[in-house]
């Protein structure tokens, strides 16, 4: 079922979309990788603020490579997102929406998607330069010293992303091979 949702996601959207289904997002995401998620676990231990707002948001698993000129961004595919892993239940817990990335979650990241009624989104890897093309403004608003790693604030419309695990727990992977083998 093809779905168009605002972001920040709602406490009512998010309950509404099952895995598998097509959604265009439009609004305001975030990204963060690796480097991002370590200085962000380092400041919730450290009872720091964090440098965005948590709740309801939702952040995308990307790096972009350069703008090129008269562009607010360069490819911006998806990044694996198992690497955030052992950070995404804290955040989840603290009121994260949804993630987009690509790629298989562990167990303890889908008990805190269900734990907390939140989302996983897949965007297609390797059509970076395509999804770019939906992201309307880009601007760094944390860790600008990690370069490309850097937290930043993205406006987006009609962003294409996939649901992968529902907040029931539904995990698109596992259907999809399943049905397959039949």
């Amino acid at each position: 079922m093809d779905r168009i949702i605002n972001v920040p996601i709602s406490k009512e959207d998010a309950p509404s979309l099952r895995a598998g289904d097509y959604v265009y997002l439009t609004g305001t995401i975030y990204t963060a990788r690796d480097a991002a998620h370590k200085r962000m676990q380092e400041a919730l231990d450290a009872g720091k603020a964090l440098p965005i707002e948590i709740n309801g948001n939702v952040i995308y698993y990307m790096g972009p490579s350069p703008a090129r000129e008269g562009r607010p961004i360069g490819s911006a595919g998806p990044t694996t997102a198992s690497r955030m892993d052992k950070y995404a239940p804290a955040l989840l817990d603290l009121g994260l929406g949804a993630m987009i990335g690509k790629g298989k979650r562990s167990q303890a990241v889908i008990d805190a998607i269900i734990r907390n009624q939140s989302v996983y989104f897949a965007a297609v890897g390797g059509a970076g330069a395509l999804l770019s093309k939906c992201i309307v403004e880009s601007e760094v608003v944390a860790y600008d010293d990690l370069g490309t790693e850097a937290i930043r604030k993205l406006k987006i419309e009609h962003f294409p992303v996939i649901v992968v695990i529902d907040c029931e727990g539904n995990n698109l992977y596992e259907t999809a091979i399943r049905a397959y083998a039949r």
